[in-house]
């Protein structure tokens, strides 16, 4: 592990918790995560080893909100896996062409969706919180497996942070899910595209175990909580949370486009 203060180290830690927590909720966690691994690691290192750590811990607290789910949301698994493994193959190709892509020209255009995203929930109260309509229609399972695993894994290939966020939405709108019920599915297709994620870093040596280990115990400490309380709360309290979140996002990405 390089060389990081016992007070870095701790604070990493909360990060972890707190991502976990709002990731398992309604995803977006990687958007505190990355930025405070990026922020502690010594300057000297590569960007690299916060993406590749930022993902071995991710994928615990992840498992753990998925599991969770499993054992207590109405979710259908082999829809769950059919959208993840859709988006592990559009993340991997994602991740060929980001190198072409530009941060100054991707960062607007996600700014411009987020808000869009909010406005519509902000206006169509009942979205994501009335009950499912029952199991999903062929039509829509392809659709979703075309726009929520291809299309938005391509995304976290390219670009990446709200990843999880999109996920939700995709699959309220796509199969009428409730959002309780789309944050689940949206957990075990973010284990699938974490797992390629990390089985790649981990094979290139980008991955600082140590700390990636005792960031992911608090990791997945918050993401059981974030899923028992989800469950608990409801669809209207994961609405208000995922609000909360994609203009937290707004306000990130404007920060890092214009300020930073």
């Amino acid at each position: 592990m390089p060389d990081i203060s016992i007070t870095t180290v701790l604070l990493l830690c909360l990060a972890a918790a707190v991502a976990g927590w709002v990731d398992a909720v309604v995803g977006g966690g990687g958007l505190l995560l990355l930025p405070a691994l990026i922020m502690g690691l010594p300057g000297n290192m590569a960007s690299t080893f916060a993406l590749g750590t930022n993902k071995a811990v991710a994928i615990v607290g992840t498992t753990g909100a998925a599991v969770t789910y499993v054992r207590k949301a109405p979710i259908d698994v082999k829809i769950a896996v059919r959208i993840g493994l859709a988006a592990l193959a559009g993340s991997t190709t994602g991740a060929f062409f980001a190198a072409g892509i530009s941060n100054e020209v991707m960062r607007p255009m996600i700014m411009v969706v987020l808000v869009g995203v909010g406005a519509f929930v902000i206006f169509r109260p009942d979205f994501g919180t009335a009950p499912g309509l029952g199991p999903a229609t062929r039509q829509r399972v392809v659709a979703a497996i075309a726009l929520a695993g291809v299309g938005i894994g391509l995304y976290d290939g390219l670009f990446g942070p709200g990843t999880g966020t999109f996920l939700v939405l995709a699959l309220s709108a796509i199969l009428h899910f409730d959002m309780v019920t789309a944050s689940a599915t949206a957990k075990i297709v973010n284990v699938c595209t974490n797992a390629g994620a990390l089985a790649m870093f981990a094979y290139q040596g980008y991955v600082l175990w140590q700390l990636g280990v005792l960031m992911a115990a608090f990791n997945l400490a918050g993401a059981m909580v974030g899923a028992r309380t989800a469950l608990k709360k409801g669809s209207g309290f994961v609405r208000v949370v995922l609000l909360v979140v994609v203009f937290a996002m707004v306000a990130k990405l404007a920060y890092d486009q214009w300020v930073k």
